[in-house]
Formats: C-alpha cells, sequence, structure tokens
C-alpha cells in the first residue's frame, strides 16, 4: 500500500456521506482552520475552502458517492486523494467515533504521512462499474441454477442428462416435478435465468464495443493466457488499470488476495 507523503500549506480531511460532508481543513502545525457539517453541494464546498485552496489538498475515504467530489476537484485543479477504506484503521480506533472526529483524523493522516492512496482514472470508472455489474448478474444467474439442482436433489430425481446453463437444456425442467407447487418454483427460476442470460449477453456486446480503446496492447496480451477470453481479459484490464502500481510481484499478489497474512506477536 502507498502513502502519500507530500507537504502542503492545507490539509482538507472530508468525511463523505450522500446528503451531508463534514469537512476539516488544518495547516502544518495541526491548527483547526475549518470544521465545519455542509450539505453535499459543490458550490458551499468551493465557497467554504476557498480562502485556502491555494497550497491545499483534499482526501477522503473510498465510500460509493465520492465520485463526483473527485470529479469536481480535478475541474477546478484541487489535488483530490482517495483514501484506502480497508486501510484507514486509524479513523476506527477511538473510544468515540462520529464525523467530525473523522474528518480532522483524515486531515491529520494526510499531513503525517499516513494516508493510504487508492486512485482509479476518471476515464475508466464507468466501464469498470458496468464490467462489475455484469459480475454480479453472472452470480445471480449462478445461484439460480444451483437452486434448481438443489431443488432436483431434494426429490432425489436422476441427474440433468446435459447442463442446464444453457437455455436450449432447460426446455423440459420443470415438468419432471410432479408437485406443481415446486413445478412453478422452477418455472420461476427457468424464466430468471432466461432474463439474465440475455442481459449478460447485452451488456458484454456493449462492453466490448466501447471498452476496447483502453491499453489495446496490455488486453491483447491478457488473451494469450489459457482461459482468459475477450471478457475476463477486459475484467482484468480494468481491475488491475496499470500493472506498474504494484511494485513487487508480491504487491500484486497482495492485491489479488492470493497471499496469506500471517499475525504473529512475541
Amino acid at each position: 500500500m502507498r502513502f502519500y507523503t507530500k507537504q502542503h500549506q492545507y490539509y482538507c480531511g472530508i468525511d463523505l456521506h450522500t446528503k451531508m460532508m463534514y469537512v476539516c481543513i488544518i495547516d502544518p502545525e495541526d491548527n483547526i482552520l475549518v470544521h465545519k457539517n455542509i450539505v453535499t453541494d459543490p458550490k458551499k464546498f468551493l465557497k467554504l475552502i476557498e480562502p485556502f485552496r491555494e497550497g491545499m489538498i483534499v482526501g477522503v475515504e473510498c465510500i460509493f458517492s465520492w465520485y463526483w467530489l473527485a470529479d469536481l476537484c480535478q475541474k477546478e485543479n484541487i489535488p483530490f486523494l482517495l483514501g484506502h477504506a480497508l486501510y484507514m484503521k486509524a479513523i476506527h480506533g477511538g473510544k468515540t467515533k462520529n464525523d467530525k472526529i473523522d474528518s480532522l483524523k483524515i486531515a491529520k493522516l494526510i499531513k503525517g504521512g499516513n494516508f493510504p492512496m487508492y486512485a482509479y482514472p476518471a476515464q475508466m470508472r464507468a466501464t469498470r462499474d458496468l464490467l462489475r455489474r455484469r459480475m454480479y448478474f453472472v452470480r445471480v444467474r449462478s445461484e439460480v441454477q444451483a437452486h434448481i439442482q438443489l431443488t432436483n436433489y431434494q426429490y432425489n430425481l436422476p441427474s440433468f442428462e446435459k447442463k442446464i446453463d444453457r437455455k436450449k437444456c432447460r426446455a423440459d425442467i420443470a415438468q419432471r416435478f410432479s408437485d406443481p407447487v415446486v413445478s412453478k418454483n422452477v418455472e420461476s427460476d427457468i424464466a430468471t435465468m432466461d432474463h439474465f442470460e440475455e442481459l449478460i449477453k447485452n451488456l458484454e456486446a456493449y462492453i466490448l464495443r466501447h471498452a476496447r480503446g483502453f491499453d489495446a496492447r496490455t488486453y491483447y496480451r491478457l488473451k494469450t493466457v489459457p482461459g482468459i477470453g475477450k471478457v475476463l481479459g477486459l475484467v482484468l484490464l480494468f481491475e488491475i488499470q496499470d500493472i506498474k502500481r504494484f511494485p513487487t510481484v508480491g504487491s500484486f499478489s497482495s492485491y489479488c488476495r492470493l497471499v496469506k497474512c500471517p499475525k504473529e506477536s512475541a
């Protein structure tokens, strides 16, 4: 994990929420210059920080609503940092925790060089989110398919002759259950699988049309790996983003959650 270590004239820590944001601005001597809760309105935020814009850096913990603030800071040429939520444990370590305290801690983490950076290019965010949404739909489809399999086991019926992940192999599955209620249950599962199958297929086609412009060379090299196709190659490309941000192979393996982290003491 990389930490931000540059020095600035002012440090702005924000505890961000969907409707409100607690803003704290401190100087290098830890003097609190601003400590105020405001609505998440770009104009009010810019007005609040106006006296300190020159030489200020803004930091916020990574939550789902950070896009607009990052884009605003980029537009206004204000340095912006996104903190990796998993590593910002210092915010949650005290006895008392609230938005006012958290905003001050974020500002001090930046000033002290302990702010764990997490950054992602704005031009790639939307496609990455769409790929993640596709992955969620794939999981839902798999869960529904597993439910059909479990229902078949519950009634001790013969195994399916063909894989039911294909639409043409699911045509007569519901009729094998004698109980009409169970049959209706399986019919609803089949309809759900059919719907998600079509949805996933359309999403994949859309993503493949619009995402090929990002680092085509790396994308091509990913597809040369056995087992990595067009869609999985894009998933890897957009999740890794830039392999150079990992200084070592071990760092990348750790990012992929492939390294066991021992916890030892004395």
